[in-house]
């Protein structure tokens, strides 16, 4: 069958309705679901972006190590398997990331696109005069390295004149035009890559007017640089809504990719894959953006959404642990590709099928200098060095506390104990 993989940035999994979320709107996804089978209780492997991405398109943990690197030489990835078996592949991308000196994620592509202008991408470098941050932000969240990346994303899209101007559609039209382009090339794959919702959480007004009536600036523009001892309590309604609107426009233009897909008759034999790399703080224990030192489930939890083109296991849900490693090796199994080179991700769809009931224990994730064990009831996590500050050590219950609000470190010695074995194995560990 034909694959249509979305993977998108930043997406915390409890801003989907079909992840329980009753406030923000995400009618495509949640109608995606609903066609398909939603994985509840899936975590990231090594973040942030350039880890998760490895992770994604090898099927392999890239644990201890989490570098922010290219693929290696030895890496084989989703593509280029595909490749060799005479699949069309091809890679629309907005990450501009993946496109820095020195990085090849778009290897193994028979073709691929890059869409300008996200975040500090130096697509633009004037007139910087057009332009001016201290008019888009409130006085006490400005410092001069803030400036510099708002500047840089403004300049950027000073061009837009209306919606499909922004960079989450373009990208979406990008990919609709490679289908249009592909109908003769079958099988194919076509690996969309999101940006958004990262930051900067920019989406049009009438989104951010579905959420909040009171910015404390017009067109606040609110990302990277940011010193977060800066935000103000008052400051996170805005925030929170500005994110919740990047969150709804990009499931429009992903409901626009999925309506192209119909248009195209693409339905009956394409099988289609949403997720994100991690997630975000919005204002969790002072943490506002995503924050390695408080590595819980709003950082670490990645939806996973999966539609087989004859809608096998419509509308199922599974609690079943699942990491972003296995995301390559249920690829091939929907693919039919059984010969591939070994990974060490898992192939997710007996949970869908019912086959089995749970194909891990427990999960690790890294992020920078924390490390994260999580079983089906328990979430712990720690530094890795001492001379680094964070929230931990933390423990949660998620029995009784699943949106692990209070730390019970103290309370359970001889699980904190397994679990911090189990990060020892994996992590070099300072005492």
């Amino acid at each position: 069958m034909n694959l249509i993989v979305i993977v998108t940035d930043t997406f915390r999994a409890d801003h989907l309705g079909c992840y329980g979320n009753e406030r923000v709107r995400t009618p495509n996804l949640d109608r995606l679901a609903s066609e398909g089978v939603t994985f509840t209780n899936v975590h990231g492997d090594g973040l942030p972006t350039i880890p998760m991405r490895r992770v994604f398109y090898t099927g392999n943990t890239i644990l201890p190590e989490g570098a922010w690197r290219p693929l290696s030489p030895d890496d084989i990835t989703v593509a280029e398997i595909l490749g060799e078996r005479g699949y069309t592949t091809g890679l629309v991308a907005d990450c501009y990331h993946m496109f820095k000196p020195g990085m090849n994620l778009h290897r193994g592509f028979d073709s691929w696109e890059w869409i300008r202008g996200q975040e500090s991408d130096p697509w633009h470098s004037g007139p910087r005069d057009a332009v001016e941050p201290k008019d888009h932000m409130p006085e006490h969240l400005w410092n001069p390295h803030y400036d510099e990346r708002i500047r840089q994303y403004m300049m950027n899209m000073q061009d837009r004149e209306s919606e499909e101007d922004y960079i989450v559609a373009r990208s979406c039209r990008a990919a609709m035009r490679w289908l249009d382009s592909n109908l003769d090339n079958r099988p194919f794959m076509l690996w969309l890559e999101l940006f958004d919702p990262h930051e900067p959480w920019d989406a049009p007004k009438r989104f951010r007017d579905m959420y909040f009536d009171d910015y404390p600036v017009e067109d606040f523009q609110f990302g990277y640089g940011v010193d977060v001892n800066d935000v103000r309590e008052e400051d996170l309604p805005a925030i929170r809504a500005l994110y919740k609107a990047e969150v709804t426009f990009v499931d429009e233009w992903i409901g626009h990719l999925l309506e192209k897909v119909a248009d195209l008759g693409l339905d009956d034999d394409t099988a289609i894959v949403f997720t994100t790399d991690h997630g975000t703080h919005l204002g969790e224990q002072g943490c506002v953006q995503k924050t390695p030192g408080l590595l819980n489930s709003a950082v670490t939890q990645i939806p996973l959404i999966i539609r087989h083109p004859v809608r096998r296991c419509a509308g199922s849900r599974i609690d079943a642990l699942a990491s972003g490693m296995d995301l390559a090796p249920t690829l091939m199994r929907l693919t039919g590709i059984s010969d591939h080179p070994p990974m060490d991700g898992v192939d997710l769809w007996p949970l869908a099928e019912g086959e089995v009931e749970s194909l891990h224990d427990w999960l690790l994730i890294g992020f920078r200098g924390f490390a994260a064990a999580r079983t089906l009831d328990w979430h712990y996590f720690q530094n890795l060095r001492d001379r680094e500050a964070g929230r931990g050590p933390a423990l949660y219950d998620l029995r009784s506390d699943p949106g692990e609000t209070t730390n019970v470190v103290d309370d359970h010695p001889e699980i904190v104990e397994d679990l911090r074995r189990l990060i020892a194995g994996a992590f070099p560990l300072e005492d």
